[in-house]
């Protein structure tokens, strides 16, 4: 297949078109990303309804991080006899938010994996697109005139508040602000004056000239932030206008970036647009995917594939070693790299794309952050440090690494990986952070420290942790006897026969407990902790099936499938709790609190249908039909929240509303993972 080839076969994602609900163009997204971290987002409609929507969300080195360069731009068409249209939807001053022109705006869509709006009217058609060159702290944001008359042009404001990624959108001070406009009145440099770098603003197009024209918006509302119980009311500020002449078939518009000027100027719009074009054919060529809701997944799985940027130190080190240190951004818009969703994804965001190199330095990059026995279950946003409270991030990693041999047979990287694996299993069987280690008793991993919540059920506010799993969890010691018979097989592959003869006596001990504790007869299904003999119906139990080497005895698979099924699945994933049981939530909703309360006692999680089809397809091993019809449910979710990806989690009841990350690394891996499973059947 050719790039030409590889480029047309992707289809166009639609997002918006006249006709459909006004209220979409606030509550649907589009999202653009630079592998750094950064990205560029907002609503179809334009208004910032998040802290996070911008033009340009730099990733810059720690101490900084993440940071907000670029807000918002005003953009309205004037033309000949009064000809006024606002194209772009603000909430300046509080109001209610002013939508684009009535009736102009035509259609939005993701095309090859970035954003395009048209607008039309009047024997009027513009384009408009949003692009982020790779690796590079930058924006470009395009208008094409398609169809109209001489004379129109447009008015560009942008709008700024530089700040920390999840930084206080009220309170900066713009008064000590510098302002440089170049000579050919084509560009503008602007500084804080504290910290934060230099941006950029250069504007490209026929009669384009910038104006100095300060101005502030002292009422900017952002509403998602208010309904989630955030600050959700600050100010913006102007340095000036962008005017640009409008000449038909040509590009023209505005380029946004924290880089050096000459970095800035070196790439025209159209070489970036093109380069842009080739990775994307590049991606889908090696990818092997020809279906296309699976191209679709493979574009969407490429924006949490990044470099650690922000990580500077540690992204030299492991230069200096001859590696490329590459990680996994967890979700859009405010998570960082986290250790278990990095070893859950990989597979579907790697493997299943055609991108083993950046697996093996996905699992390289995160065995250098071993600390006790533990991988980092998250880097916090501008902190070159981890945090490793988690009990199941480091268990998947084994998972991973078991993954990635089989798809690349890599020896060097196993080699190299071995002796930490056996180290980890070693801390696992003392003892090692956070009261996680193996009960001598029955062989089983226990876990949990005051204060803490080490399992993926990690919700917890004020000090209170929602679903307190302490002790012996299901799918951790599902995890722990993978682990154990993972390394193993990799043990005996590399002749270490006895080493592998110690593994296997823990692994067949743990099994045994498992299958005698873990059975909750009554119920017919498996307690989620025992000890505590929580009966609470949760999906974690799938896991006992769906793993490499599944722990629980075959006899009982059917019947723990059928009842996950019965009480869990929807069309977009598992709940997270039976409806049966008192503290179920049937939404995720409203402050912190309530959605905390309600993240794992109800609501679904997409990337949990991977798991289930694993576990489905081990029961009926024939049966492909029904299991991709388990799938089904993303493909609309494709064009319904963030477009062209699947959100973080939903609603536990119809409609399955999306909520939390508008885009969620495990949820658009483990649905290409089972898609590309299926395929291979």
């Amino acid at each position: 297949m050719t790039n030409a080839e590889a480029t047309t076969s992707i289809p166009m994602q639609s997002g918006w078109k006249r006709g459909d609900a006004r209220d979409e163009l606030l509550t649907r997204e589009w999202l653009v990303t630079n592998a750094l971290g950064g990205y560029a987002s907002g609503t179809i409609g334009g208004a910032n309804t998040r802290r996070f929507h911008g033009f340009l969300i730099a990733a810059l080195p720690a101490p900084l991080g993440r940071t907000m360069m670029f807000n918002h731009l005003e953009e309205v068409l004037e033309g000949p006899d009064g000809l006024c249209w606002r194209l772009s939807g603000d909430e300046h001053g509080g109001r209610e938010v002013a939508f684009p022109e009535d009736g102009i705006l035509e259609e939005f869509a993701m095309e090859n994996g970035r954003p395009v709006w048209r607008f039309s009217g009047q024997g009027i058609r513009i384009e408009k697109r949003v692009l982020m060159p790779h690796l590079q702290n930058t924006s470009y944001i395009v208008y094409r005139l398609v169809e109209g008359p001489s004379g129109l042009r447009l008015r560009l404001r942008p709008s700024l508040h530089f700040r920390p990624h999840e930084g206080l959108v009220a309170g900066q001070k713009f008064d000590d602000w510098k302002v440089t406009i170049a000579e050919d009145g084509r560009g503008m440099e602007l500084c804080d004056g504290e910290k934060f770098p230099a941006l950029r603003l250069l504007v490209f197009g026929s009669g384009s000239r910038v104006e100095q024209d300060p101005r502030s918006f002292e009422h900017v509302l952002y509403r998602i932030e208010k309904s989630r119980g955030y600050e959700h009311e600050g100010e913006l500020w102007s340095p000036g206008i962008v005017h640009i002449d409008l000449t038909r078939d040509h590009d023209c518009g505005l380029v946004a970036s924290v880089e050096s000027w000459d970095v800035v100027k070196a790439l025209p719009c159209a070489d970036a647009s093109s380069a842009e074009d080739e990775r994307v054919a590049k991606m889908l060529t090696i990818s092997h995917q020809t279906d296309p809701f699976a191209c679709l997944l493979v574009l969407a799985a490429d924006q949490f594939l990044i470099h650690p940027h922000t990580r500077a130190a540690d992204e030299a080190r492991a230069r200096a070693a001859g590696d490329e240190p590459r990680t996994v951004i967890a979700g859009y818009h405010w998570f960082t790299d986290w250790g278990r969703d990095t070893m859950i994804s990989l597979e579907g965001l790697t493997l299943c794309t055609g991108r083993f190199r950046e697996a093996g330095n996905i699992l390289r990059t995160f065995a250098s952050y071993i600390r006790d026995g533990l991988i980092p279950n998250m880097f916090p946003e501008g902190d070159n440090e981890g945090l490793y409270h988690t009990a199941d991030a480091t268990l998947w990693f084994f998972h991973a690494v078991w993954r990635y041999v089989n798809a690349t047979n890599d020896r060097e990287t196993l080699r190299m990986l071995l002796p930490k694996l056996i180290d980890i299993v070693d801390h696992h069987l003392r003892g090692t952070r956070f009261n996680i280690h193996v009960d001598p008793s029955d062989g089983l991993l226990s876990q949990g420290a005051e204060g803490y919540q080490l399992t993926w059920m990690d919700a917890k506010v004020d000090g209170w942790v929602v679903t307190p799993r302490r002790g012996k969890a299901v799918e951790i010691n599902a995890l722990w006897y993978n682990a154990l018979r993972i390394l193993e097989q990799l043990l005996i592959q590399e002749n270490d026969d006895a080493t592998a003869r110690r593994l296997d006596e823990h692994a067949s001990r743990a099994r045994k407990s498992f299958n005698e504790r873990f059975w909750y007869d009554e119920g017919q299904y498996l307690y989620d902790v025992v000890d505590a003999n929580d009966t609470a119906l949760r999906p974690n139990q799938i896991f006992s099936i769906s793993l490499d080497f599944p722990v629980l005895d075959e006899s009982r698979w059917r019947r723990v499938v059928s009842v996950v099924q019965e009480e869990l699945l929807t069309p977009v994933g598992l709940r997270s709790l039976s409806r049966n049981h008192p503290d179920y939530k049937p939404k995720y909703d409203g402050d912190l609190r309530a959605r905390d309360a309600a993240y794992h006692q109800g609501t679904v999680w997409g990337w949990l249908i991977g798991p289930f089809v694993d576990a489905w397809l081990k029961v009926h091993p024939s049966d492909f039909n029904t299991a991709g019809e388990f799938l089904d449910g993303f493909r609309a979710e494709l064009g319904a929240s963030a477009i062209g990806t699947i959100s973080e989690v939903f609603d536990a009841e119809a409609p399955f509303t999306p909520r939390g990350c508008a885009a969620q690394a495990w949820s658009v891996a483990e649905v290409l993972r089972a898609l590309t499973k299926l395929r291979g059947q």
